[in-house]
């Protein structure tokens, strides 16, 4: 057995096919264009580069042979952040998790440990790009804000 081959079974899939049923319809669709053109690479298989990427935190270019080129995984993943893929992507798991009831709402919070402090700088003064939050930040509470403009759900006994 190559390498390669012995690297690939290795390598179990991140998603579960369930999991990919709910995925797929919020990925966004591209027919062929009557000019042929190159095939995109599908979708799962991107999906589970950039999820090989975030769960070992290696750089993109340690990504293993099997899956998508790197600079495919990054595009795919700057295209869906942009699009708004992945607010929808995590409210449809928190839903799914809502209805089995295995969130605790009343037990959501959110906290200030991961604000930077601002070191005495005044509060008129214009922060220094280090400081800045990171767009990941700005993201998650953009949707945390969103889900708790949702009405709560009844409590249950």
């Amino acid at each position: 057995m190559s390498r390669k081959e012995s690297d690939m079974a290795r390598r179990r899939m991140e998603l579960a096919d369930e999991q990919w049923g709910r995925i797929e319809p919020l990925l966004p669709q591209y027919p062929m264009t009557r000019s042929g053109g190159r095939r995109r690479i599908d979708n799962r298989s991107v999906l589970e580069g950039i999820l090989w990427v975030l769960r070992s935190g290696a750089r993109w270019k340690d990504l293993p042979e099997d899956l998508p080129s790197p600079s495919t995984c990054w595009r795919r993943l700057a295209e869906w952040e942009e699009l708004g893929v992945w607010d929808d992507i995590w409210r449809t798991f928190l839903a799914q998790l809502d209805e089995q009831s295995r969130l605790g709402w009343a037990e959501v919070f959110a906290d200030a440990t991961f604000v930077p402090a601002k070191k005495g700088a005044h509060t008129s003064a214009r922060p220094s790009g280090a400081r800045a939050q990171s767009w990941l930040w700005w993201r998650a509470a953009r949707v945390f804000l969103w889900e708790f403009s949702l009405p709560l759900p009844a409590r249950r006994k």
